[in-house]
């Protein structure tokens, strides 16, 4: 490691770099605050090895002992350890050996038409009205539009034009905007949650 250059310095220069690209780096930044600054206290100016990252990823802030969650961690730390190592070459970049495999993703459910409408049935239920209304509104939409939850709750009112049936998503992945049509069947219990809300 550069002696006029701590690891946390160089963690924040990766970061601006790769969100001049783009990417927003919400979690990575997190866990790289967490480990320079575990590295910085611990090893101060020498290179990074696996086996100071495996002391950080068992150490997390909710005391897991399960080898899955430090390989998640150690996982989130590799991009940075390959980008440093071009300017650190001994600095060491952890495998799926270090904790084992983290597992593989688990296939997604596919509600089917009947599931659907029961979610929505049982969501308009809830207590008060305009929390039913709320998530019977919210999960019809994104059943009938294929929105990402995170874009359906950032929506506003002015982002839903009922005269046209179209939606505007704004700043969606990469920062990017778009317009979403909405099926015919959608407009009326829309109407009649904005006559509600």
């Amino acid at each position: 490691m550069s002696a006029s250059q701590s690891l946390s310095v160089r963690a924040q220069m990766y970061l601006r770099e790769r969100r001049r690209l783009g990417f927003q780096l919400r979690s990575m930044g997190h866990a790289l605050r967490s480990f320079t600054c575990y590295a910085d206290r611990l090893q101060p100016r020498r290179p990074v090895t696996l086996e100071l990252m495996a002391e950080w990823a068992r150490h997390d802030r909710g005391h897991s002992t399960d080898p899955r969650t430090w390989a998640r961690r150690l996982k989130i730390l590799c991009p940075f350890m390959r980008w440093l190592q071009q300017i650190e070459p001994r600095t060491e970049v952890p495998d799926d050996a270090s904790f084992g495999r983290i597992g593989e993703r688990v296939a997604p459910h596919i509600y089917s038409e009947q599931e659907i409408a029961e979610l929505v049935t049982a969501a308009g239920r809830l207590a008060p009205a305009l929390r039913g209304a709320t998530y019977a509104t919210l999960f019809g939409l994104i059943a009938s539009t294929g929105l990402r939850v995170s874009e359906a709750v950032r929506l506003c009112n002015t982002d839903v034009d009922l005269k046209t049936g179209v939606l505007t998503v704004r700043r969606t992945k990469f920062h990017k905007s778009r317009h979403v049509p909405l099926h015919p069947s959608t407009l009326e219990p829309l109407r009649q949650y904005r006559r509600l809300a």
